[in-house]
């Protein structure tokens, strides 16, 4: 009894070390698709040591051969077939990098087998689809989360601490301007554009590929809040370029007691992603990743902001703590399916304000 005892109280010891060794383990990631313009994340990422590849699908034959992960890592490792890479290799985690349109699918196949999965922004192109991704995830208790570039910029949570502490008051209007000249004149890869001014694949033009930054930010700036209204106006400025989808969005979302005003256009002479903050004592001025103008008490001062720390950083490091349960999730983050859960709603309607001309209230 003695021995058995020793056995087990042995056991109950080595049970904190044992959980520490798998923490300090790479994260075991799964790579979904090779066609996404953002793929360069996880190809600059590849040798730092906090994850490793397990497989890679895509069903594209040439892209599948031909890509910016080849040689860094093992050839046996690309998969034509998501279910089999998933199988063969057995992630702990999934990024995916295709057609918004695919992230549902994705989820169907993760989900039950207990895989994490985290898209490129937004989560999905429809309404329907996002509650039936939200369902699956909560079913099968795996975190489903979203990533956008924003999601990394110090500026941003420089802003919402600031906020939080009442620096310009309550928020009464919040103007977001996100974009650039367009996919084709900044040169982005065919295999990129093909679903990407597709209206089925892509689920719209600059409506979704930059409304959903201004969407994302307005429900964390307001803690979740959900909007009453949406009213957008699409236009497609060059219609020679992007004849299937807008190229030019002016989304108006109204709350009970704020208007938030997103631009989202490929039609900027610049590179974009700013936004102004009004309150009732002042405005703070996102101007790119760093800088900010704030403006309280008549008179307006320009600041870097401190960076941000790990995992905070970085959608990887970020990925693996919450998979790792070093960090929660909260209802209203950046990331969290609840926030892109009302983003998608925000999107729905919006194409569906801009082709009936209507308000959509929700």
């Amino acid at each position: 009894m003695k021995k058995f005892q020793a056995l087990l109280l042995g056991i109950v010891c080595m049970i904190p070390f044992i959980s520490f060794a798998q923490e300090n383990q790479p994260l075991r990631l799964g790579v979904v698709g090779l066609s996404h313009g953002h793929l360069g994340e996880v190809i600059r990422r590849v040798n730092r040591g906090d994850f490793v590849i397990t497989g890679i699908s895509e069903g594209d034959d040439s892209l599948r051969e031909k890509n910016g992960l080849r040689g860094k890592v093992a050839d046996d490792l690309f998969y034509a077939d998501l279910e089999e890479m998933l199988d063969k290799t057995k992630p702990e985690a999934v990024i995916v990098y295709e057609p918004i349109a695919y992230h549902l699918r994705v989820v169907e196949a993760c989900a039950p087998r207990g895989i994490h999965v985290m898209v490129e922004k937004p989560l999905a192109t429809k309404k329907a689809d996002a509650q039936r991704m939200a369902e699956l995830a909560r079913k099968h208790k795996i975190h489903l989360l979203t990533n956008y570039e924003t999601t990394w910029y110090a500026s941003l949570h420089e802003t919402y601490r600031m906020i939080n502490q009442s620096k310009i008051g309550g928020i009464t209007r919040i103007n977001v301007y996100d974009g650039h000249r367009g996919p084709f004149e900044i040169g982005c890869g065919k295999e990129f554009t093909d679903w990407l001014t597709d209206p089925v694949l892509n689920g719209g033009g600059a409506v979704i590929d930059f409304g959903c930054y201004g969407a994302n930010l307005a429900t964390w700036f307001l803690n979740g809040k959900k909007p009453v209204s949406v009213y957008a106006v699409l236009n497609q400025q060059k219609p020679q370029l992007y004849p299937k989808v807008d190229d030019d969005a002016t989304i108006i979302v109204q709350y009970p007691n704020q208007t938030v005003q997103i631009m989202a256009s490929w039609n900027w002479p610049i590179n974009r992603k700013d936004m102004h903050i009004y309150g009732e004592k002042g405005y703070i001025y996102q101007d790119n990743a760093t800088d900010l103008r704030v403006y309280v008490k008549n008179k307006e001062t320009a600041q870097k902001s401190p960076s941000l720390k790990t995992p905070y950083d970085d959608p990887f490091h970020y990925f693996k703590a919450v998979v790792r349960n070093e960090i929660k999730v909260e209802p209203a983050d950046l990331s969290s399916l609840e926030n892109n859960l009302i983003v998608v709603s925000i999107l729905d309607a919006a194409v569906r304000s801009g082709k009936s001309g209507s308000v959509v209230k929700l």
